[in-house]
């Protein structure tokens, strides 16, 4: 897993002279021609962790944005645009809530249900003055190696995308960038494809904070998932451990999951979110988590439809569910971009939980749950259910048990 700079090296970029073009959008205002009532979208972009890369460049050239969930991104009408000055970023310098800033364009009042990301082309002879656009280095690598991006540089990338934008006011949000489980491989050939996992979120005052210990801190994920059901993830301060899940709509009850190669998985179940608190600590440095070792066990196979084609574009998950309820993300991974095969690793032991009490230590104890036990479960585009049974149990330290997927449409 690749190993961060201390968030005190982190600079939030300026993007001046954004150039700004609405596209599609009639003035035709009622009572005398009068103009449309108009907000403003306010746009940044921030990182989940990314598994084994330590850099992820991208260069965004456009956000585009609809009021139907179903536009064509071929088409003109109704799209307006944010249109950016050509900068890279290294989506992996944006985790524990770093932004970087994309701009602002006015739009008319109403609800927003789609959002698209054009990027720029990889130039044919990248040199040092002329880099890669979209590119990756492997960790322990210096070599920048091409994201392929299909179908980017003309209609983007789709985001799902529930927003308003209110007369007269601002919408603030974020693409919440998942580098993780928006880069796969394409089987022995040495390339990779960029398919973006993206949340837009509103930008909000409210976060959860904590720190596991330094030891641990390069090698573990921290998680949640908000109402709305999305996974937000960030990776802790490899000299501190501190870690932050920023942004998070008001809940009563986040479970806040560490999760890691050869650890046992630890759940902080119950804390609260609250515009009225902001940020919810639930430890300190003193008190850092420091979950014990875990043998390990893989998971893999294919992901295909009801009528054996392989699925691609397929995400699979590894989760657990605690005695109490609380679902546990564990592990997730893009399938093989030609073959559709997955594999992850994951702990036989049995999870740890800790309820959160506000200024009490937290006191982790071994949950009921059957141990090497998980749910998988496969996702894509366009197929609503999976028919095989998600249950896997699995089987001795250093073992692999195979599970192919088949899903299937509504």
């Amino acid at each position: 897993m690749r190993t961060n700079k201390p968030n005190g090296l982190f600079k939030t970029l300026s993007w001046g002279g954004l150039g700004l073009l609405t596209t599609g959008l009639i003035a035709c205002g009622g009572g005398g021609g009068g103009a449309p009532s108009t907000g403003t979208l306010k746009l940044a972009m921030t990182d989940a962790p990314a598994c084994g890369y330590d850099h992820v460049y991208v260069t965004v050239n456009k956000i585009r944005v609809h009021q139907s969930a179903t536009a064509d991104g071929t088409e003109l009408l109704g799209w307006s645009e944010l249109s950016i000055p050509a900068q890279r970023i290294d989506l992996l310098s944006l985790t524990n809530g770093v932004l970087q800033e994309l701009g602002s364009l006015p739009l008319p009042a109403g609800n927003y249900q789609q959002v698209r990301l054009v990027l720029a082309d990889n130039p044919a002879n990248p040199s040092t003055a002329n880099p890669l656009a979209n590119a990756l280095v492997l960790s322990g690598s210096a070599d920048e190696v091409p994201l392929s991006t299909p179908s980017a540089q003309q209609s983007g990338f789709k985001l799902k995308a529930r927003f308003d934008v209110q007369s007269g006011q601002v919408a603030d949000m974020v693409l919440d960038f998942d580098a993780c489980r928006s880069i796969v491989k394409a089987g022995s050939s040495g390339r990779y494809n960029l398919k973006p996992v993206v949340a837009v979120i509103p930008r909000l005052t409210t976060a959860i904070e904590g720190y596991v210990d330094p030891s641990i801190a390069p090698h573990v994920v921290v998680s949640t998932r908000d109402p709305d059901n999305n996974l937000r993830a960030t990776v802790p301060n490899p000299i501190t451990g501190k870690f932050t899940l920023a942004y998070l709509p008001e809940n009563t009850h986040y479970t806040v999951v560490v999760a890691g190669q050869n650890l046992t998985t630890a759940a902080v179940t119950n804390v609260p979110v609250s515009r009225a608190t902001g940020v919810t600590v639930l430890n300190t440095a003193q008190t850092a988590i420091l979950p014990a070792a875990s043998a390990m066990a893989d998971v893999a196979g294919v992901v295909s439809n009801s009528a054996n084609a392989l699925l691609t574009d397929a995400q699979v998950s590894a989760r657990q569910t605690l005695s109490t309820g609380q679902v546990l993300e564990v592990a997730s991974t893009g399938v093989d971009v030609t073959s559709a095969d997955y594999r992850m690793s994951l702990p036989l032991a049995a999870a740890v939980k800790a309820p959160y009490v506000q200024g009490a230590v937290l006191n982790f104890s071994t949950d009921s749950m059957v141990a090497g036990r998980y749910n998988v479960t496969g996702t894509a585009a366009g197929y609503t259910t999976q028919s095989t049974d998600p249950v896997l149990n699995l089987g001795l330290a250093g073992s692999t048990t195979v599970k192919n997927l088949v899903l299937t449409t509504p």
